[in-house]
């Protein structure tokens, strides 16, 4: 007993400072959640008094849902060129901000600015300027000798394609502060060193900068993907999910089924089921965590 209340005096005042978190975490997350997963079980409507408990049928329904099947890969496409292609922008931006340019805050500011605007702003500047009658990017496009330039937001085949560009511009800058941070945390004398054995810029990115910096890749890498798995205010906004269902994904397809149609008990199953894959997709990225990246 007095070895208890010994402890208890002991973590009391770290107990205190994260209480008032954990319950924000519960009202707002984990409470919600579990919510969430009673009503994935049930035909709630949204105005119904009492949900009616109808098992796994939402589950059963969800895989023979040509909607759903194909809202799930528009965004495992859009994940796929999402998360490489903003990775590569900001690694190579952090790299640039840090060994070449000499204007390092301008750029700093210039390339975070977009992930500080307002999304909504940002898909009305887009959509006006992927236009691809009006649009200056055609227009260019047509200048340099492009006869046929894509017609981005009106054509099925490239309208995603569109929306992970602005999604990569937008955010790029936001993973690039983080890499930048993991780069000058990299000790000056493991480059002073590779110098004096002739070894070039090239080599000295390839073995050192990467290990170096593959802890800080690897937890962006998590984050851009989870962040995959979010996008919705692109699609609203740039192309109601169309042409067709092209843009349609995962997120989106959970608003039409609770907000448009009502069907609370079918969009929470949605959902629940967009949380076990990105959990299970996170785990095997933890699992192969150990086989790349160096501490």
């Amino acid at each position: 007993m007095a070895k208890f209340l010994k402890l208890s005096r002991e973590y009391a005042p770290g107990t205190l400072f994260i209480l008032p978190a954990f319950l924000l975490f519960a009202v707002f997350i984990f409470a919600p959640l579990l919510y969430g997963l009673y009503l994935s079980f049930t035909d709630y409507g949204g105005f119904d008094i009492q949900p009616n408990f109808i098992g796994l049928k939402n589950y059963i329904e969800l895989w023979q849902d040509d909607y759903f099947l194909i809202s799930l890969k528009n965004n495992m496409f859009y994940t796929l060129m999402f998360v490489p292609l903003t990775l590569i922008l900001s690694l190579l931006s952090a790299v640039a901000l840090n060994y070449v340019w000499h204007l390092t805050k301008f750029f700093r500011m210039a390339f975070y600015f977009p992930h500080i605007t307002s999304m909504v702003s940002i898909a009305i500047v887009w959509g006006l300027l992927l236009n691809p009658i009006r649009g200056p990017i055609n227009g260019v496009l047509k200048a340099i000798g492009i006869s046929n330039p894509p017609e981005w937001l009106m054509s099925s085949e490239w309208a995603l394609i569109a929306i992970v560009i602005v999604a990569a511009w937008k955010s790029f800058g936001y993973y690039m502060i983080i890499l930048l941070a993991g780069i000058q945390g990299i000790p000056e004398y493991l480059y002073e060193s590779a110098k004096l054995d002739g070894a070039g810029a090239f080599k000295r990115f390839l073995y050192i900068t990467l290990p170096s910096l593959s802890p800080t890749i690897f937890m962006v890498t998590i984050l851009t993907f989870i962040s995959s798995f979010q996008v919705f205010d692109l699609v609203s906004v740039m192309t109601e999910g169309g042409p067709g269902r092209s843009t349609n994904v995962l997120v989106f397809r959970i608003y039409q089924e609770a907000f448009i149609n009502y069907e609370m008990g079918y969009a929470s199953a949605m959902s629940i089921v967009l949380f076990a894959i990105v959990m299970i997709i996170s785990i095997i990225q933890f699992r192969l965590e150990k086989k790349w990246v160096t501490y």
